[in-house]
Order: structure tokens, then C-alpha cells, then sequence
């Protein structure tokens, strides 16, 4: 199945619906913030699950409570719809825990 490239006015339609996203080197891109370590890796946890699923997985840095995310869809060559997915799951398993 071939993945398609998002065209640059989906993305910034996906980044106008969620402010909390930003485009950075070609990147979606976002910081979330945690309680704690333990909060921080338990997110990363349930995401990697999802993103397991999915057959899809982030590009994503972690210290203490902070956690980066970067999607990308390599084989479309950067921003697909996949990227727009696992960040709205991101967004849902966030919810109520980020700070």
C-alpha cells in the first residue's frame, strides 16, 4: 500500500485544529510535559503500544518529565495521514496528564 504525502494545506489545517502541534524541519512536532519521570514514561509507554498497532512509530526524545515527538512518514517522504493519527492518540493519552 503506498503511503501519500500530506499536501502543505493539510498540514496546516491539522496544525490550525491543533495549536498544541507545530511544523518543525519538516516535522509534526510537540513537547509535552509531565509530573515526574514515571508520568513522562508511562505516556511513552501507551503510545508505543498504539503506535505499535498502527505499525507507525515516533521520533521522540525523552528527559525526566519532558518528552519531544517528531512523526514523519518515511515511506511518503515526510507529513501523512498517519502522522495526523498517532498525533491526535498522543494528544488523547495526554489528556488529563500533561501539565
Amino acid at each position: 500500500m503506498q503511503i501519500t504525502k500530506a499536501s502543505e494545506e493539510q498540514i496546516q489545517a491539522f496544525i490550525s485544529q491543533n495549536e498544541q502541534w507545530s511544523l518543525k524541519n519538516g516535522k509534526l512536532h510537540r513537547e509535552f510535559q509531565f509530573e515526574d519521570f514515571v508520568a513522562a514514561f508511562g505516556f511513552m509507554t501507551e503510545v508505543a503500544i498504539k503506535a505499535q498497532s498502527q505499525n507507525h512509530h515516533p521520533e521522540w526524545f525523552n528527559v525526566y518529565r519532558k518528552v519531544v515527538v517528531d512523526l514523519t512518514t518515511h515511506e511518503a517522504g515526510g507529513i501523512s495521514e498517519r502522522d495526523f493519527k498517532l498525533a491526535k492518540v498522543m494528544d488523547e493519552i495526554a489528556s488529563g496528564r500533561a501539565t
